[in-house]
């Protein structure tokens, strides 16, 4: 699956154009002009919905709680910090291709080992 992601201001450059070089369409708050802006994660969401993007972040707690109060969401994917970028991005990846939709998902993606 190809998906359309909005990545968090907190989430590396590195692994956004990683993600499109395999295919993703994935618009980053600096592209929407709202980096350094202090935007609530409540409203990162509802812009990310708003325009059938899934967020890509790794402020893990803050979406997961977000998630859980309201699931009608266009999908969170939440992100373990990790240096080594290209693998960072096989795994998002790689976790892209088991869905059909990201509507209403909250999807993990550890570090591993």
């Amino acid at each position: 699956m190809t998906a359309r992601l909005y990545s968090n201001e907190n989430f590396p450059l590195p692994v956004v154009e990683a993600l499109r070089r395999l295919g993703h369409d994935v618009l980053t708050t600096h592209d929407t002009g709202k980096s350094n802006a202090g935007v609530p994660d409540e409203e990162v969401l509802r812009y990310a919905a708003e325009n059938g993007r899934a967020v890509l972040t790794h402020n893990r707690q803050d979406f997961i709680r977000l998630h859980r109060q309201n699931p009608g969401h266009a999908g969170i994917i939440v992100c373990t910090d990790n240096p080594d970028f290209p693998a960072l991005a096989a795994r998002v990846h790689a976790e892209l291709q088991k869905f059909d939709s990201l509507a209403g998902q909250l999807v993990r993606v550890n570090r591993g080992a």
